[in-house]
């Protein structure tokens, strides 16, 4: 006999709430396009277009995370402002573009702060207290 694994990825039905990090499709299409304010024929447009890429069940249907219905806001917002769906595609392009390319700065500053940290440990390690020094020091008299 096989084991049924629930939805929640725990055998035989026991009582274990899903992770939600925002990543976990959980809505079908027509409670993602309640919660974005939208017709489930739109939600299916902006697929087609390549705006949006929700999960699929292994039935095929649709399912959108909290992270796809952020998305949907936010391409709401930029068709009222006046974008048609290329303009919106290119501008989410971009947003993505500007996010990676923040992390890689915020990720090489991090990396120059710590060359830096060990950089000041190494002086600190090989610089000697004057009173410490086995050659006595005396200035330069004329």
């Amino acid at each position: 006999m096989s084991e049924h694994v629930n939805n929640f990825g725990n055998a035989r039905g026991g009582a274990r709430l899903p992770r939600r990090d925002g990543s976990m499709a959980v809505y079908v299409i027509s409670v993602a396009a309640e919660l974005a304010g939208v017709h489930p024929q739109t939600l299916r447009i902006y697929e087609r277009k390549g705006l949006l890429g929700p999960a699929r069940t292994l039935g095929g249907s649709r399912r959108y995370s909290d992270q796809d219905i952020a998305l949907l806001r936010r391409i709401q917002d930029l068709t009222a402002s006046g974008l048609n769906l290329e303009g919106v595609k290119r501008v989410i392009e971009l947003e993505a573009e500007v996010e990676r390319l923040r992390q890689e700065v915020e990720d090489a500053r991090a990396q120059a702060r710590r060359a830096v940290e060990e950089v000041h440990r190494q002086y600190r390690r090989d610089l000697v207290p004057l009173h410490l020094s086995p050659v006595r020091w005396l200035p330069n008299q004329r």
